[in-house]
């Protein structure tokens, strides 16, 4: 079983965030700080796991959202919360090049009772 890191969605999609830019000067700063936050204490519980990545490999999203309604580009939008609040619970020291530069997948799946986001490193094995 690979280590993994489960974070309850949904955060915020791209619409949801443009739309509170539109309606507020300072409605996506806010937005993004909750986000964030609450991706950290789910990291948070991750570390306390256990859970550990060896950054420079790839990473695997897998992203269960509870409808088809929403375009997976417009879920996926929410890597921005999930590197930041990896950053904010000290899981990761930057998300530059060097640490998340070696790429990462994404799948998308329906599950409508537990929408969430699943993240682990990527194997050799599901690197091919």
């Amino acid at each position: 079983m690979t280590d993994k890191i489960v974070i309850p969605l949904p955060l915020m999609t791209l619409n949801q965030y443009i739309q509170s830019e539109r309606g507020s000067r300072f409605g996506g700063a806010k937005i993004k700080k909750q986000a964030t936050a609450t991706v950290e204490m789910f990291v948070q519980r991750a570390m306390l796991d256990g859970i550990t990545f060896e950054w420079g490999h790839p990473l695997a999203f897998d992203w269960y959202w509870y409808d088809h309604r929403t375009d997976p580009d417009n879920i996926a939008f929410q890597h921005k919360f999930v590197f930041d609040g990896m950053m904010a619970a000290g899981f990761l020291d930057n998300d530059n090049w060097d640490r998340v530069g070696a790429g990462y997948t994404d799948r998308f799946y329906i599950d409508k009772v537990n929408p969430r986001v699943e993240v682990y490193e990527l194997n050799k094995e599901e690197q091919a």
